[in-house]
C-alpha cells in the first residue's frame, strides 16, 4: 500500500471565509501484475514501466547531480531552482523521488500539471496549502491567504518549496504570477522555495522574463544515459524487480549495444524497447534478451532510432500471438 498525505497545521491564520483542508492520508493499491514473462525470467514484477516509480530510481551520474543540486538549494533557502532535460530523461521519475526525501521540515506545494492561467495557479498553490475554495473568493483574498499560511509555516520552522513539474507548459502569464509568489519573504528568508523541471523550451520562455531568470540561483540538466549507464540502468531495475543474474546478464552486450543505438541511452525509450524485448525473448521460450529482440522491438517503437530492418513478421504480430497464447493460458493483467 502507498499512502499519501498533506500535513495541515492547527490554528492557521486566513481571511474570512477561507478555511484550511486537512485531509487524511490516502490509501492507494500498490498496482500488480500478473504476466506469465515475469516468471518466466524470475521477475516479481515488471521491471520496466513507464510509470514514475521512485523504488525504482537509478542514480545515474545526471540524475544523482541533479538531486543533489535540488536537496542542497532548498536547505540553504534559495528562492528558484531549475532543471530541465529533453523529453523521456527522467524529470518527473527526479521529481517524484525530490518529493519522497524531501525532509522533515518541509512542506511540498506539488503542481504536476502546470497548464493553469494565473488565478488557477493561485487557486493550484492555495489548495496545496490546505484551503477549500469556492472558486469564486478574488484574487487578492487567496494571495492574501497563501501569504498568512506561508508566515505561519515559517514560524514553526518548516520551509515551503512549490515544486512545477512540466514547466514548460507554463503560460508567460503564469510564470509572472510565480515570480510574485517568491516575493513573499521575511526580513530573514524566502517563505517560498521554488522548483521549475521542464524541456528545454523552459528556457526560451525564460528568456521573456528577465526579472524571474536573474533569481534562478542554482540549475542543472539532465542527458541521455551513457552506453556504461545504460549496463548499470538495466541492471538496477532488473535487480529491484527480483531478477537473480547469477551472472550471467539478461540483455548480453549485443543486445545492449543495439539497445544503446536504438533508444540514445533515453531512459524513457528504453523501457519500451526493454519491455517489448523481454516479451519477444519469452514468446520464443528463451532466457536471455538477444540483438534480434531488441532489433524488432525498436523497429516496433517510433520514437526509437532505425536499427534496420530483420525478416519474420513484425513485432506487433508476434506480441499478439503471445497475448493469445497468454489468455488461454490463464494469464491476465490485474492492475
Amino acid at each position: 500500500m502507498t499512502a499519501l498525505a498533506r500535513s495541515c497545521a492547527e490554528d492557521v491564520q486566513c481571511p474570512p471565509g477561507l478555511v484550511p483542508e486537512c485531509e487524511e492520508p490516502i490509501q492507494l493499491p500498490a498496482a500488480t501484475h500478473t504476466l506469465s514473462y515475469l516468471a518466466h525470467f524470475g521477475l516479481t514484477e515488471a521491471p520496466f514501466g513507464l510509470t514514475p516509480d521512485t523504488d525504482f530510481f537509478y542514480a545515474s551520474p545526471p540524475h544523482q547531480e541533479a538531486l543533489n543540486t535540488l536537496l542542497y538549494a532548498l536547505e540553504n533557502g534559495e528562492g528558484f531552482i531549475k532543471i530541465v532535460g529533453a523529453v523521456g530523461t527522467g524529470k518527473t521519475l527526479l521529481c517524484r523521488t525530490l518529493l519522497a526525501r524531501l525532509p522533515a521540515h518541509f512542506h511540498a506545494v506539488y503542481l504536476p500539471n502546470p497548464a493553469l492561467e494565473p488565478i488557477g495557479m493561485l487557486f493550484a498553490v492555495a489548495a496545496e496549502l490546505g484551503f477549500k475554495l469556492s472558486g469564486k473568493e478574488s484574487v487578492f483574498r487567496v494571495h492574501k491567504a497563501i501569504q498568512l499560511r506561508l508566515l505561519d509555516l515559517a514560524k514553526r520552522d518548516l520551509h515551503v518549496v512549490m515544486i512545477v513539474d512540466e514547466a514548460q507548459a507554463v503560460s508567460l502569464e503564469s510564470l509572472e504570477t510565480i515570480r510574485l509568489l517568491s516575493n513573499l519573504e521575511t526580513e530573514k528568508r524566502k517563505l517560498l522555495s521554488i522548483v521549475l523541471l521542464g524541456q528545454p523550451e523552459l528556457d526560451s520562455q525564460l528568456e521573456a522574463i528577465p526579472q524571474l531568470k536573474t533569481r534562478i540561483s542554482f540549475q542543472d540538466r539532465l542527458r541521455p544515459l551513457t552506453r556504461e549507464e545504460l549496463a548499470a540502468y538495466l541492471a538496477h531495475r532488473l535487480g529491484r524487480a527480483g531478477y537473480r543474474a547469477d551472472g550471467v546478464a539478461l540483455f548480453g552486450p549485443p543486445a545492449l549495444g543495439l539497445l544503446y543505438q536504438a533508444s540514445a541511452g533515453v531512459p524513457r525509450i528504453v523501457n519500451v524497447i526493454a519491455h517489448k524485448a523481454l516479451m519477444l525473448a519469452y514468446g520464443k521460450g528463451l532466457n536471455r534478451v538477444g540483438r534480434r529482440e531488441v532489433r524488432q522491438a525498436a523497429q516496433d517503437t517510433p520514437s526509437a532510432s532505425r536499427v534496420g530492418r530483420i525478416g519474420g513478421y513484425p513485432v506487433w504480430a508476434a506480441l499478439v500471438v503471445l497475448a493469445v497464447v497468454m489468455a488461454a493460458s490463464g494469464f491476465y493483467f490485474k492492475v
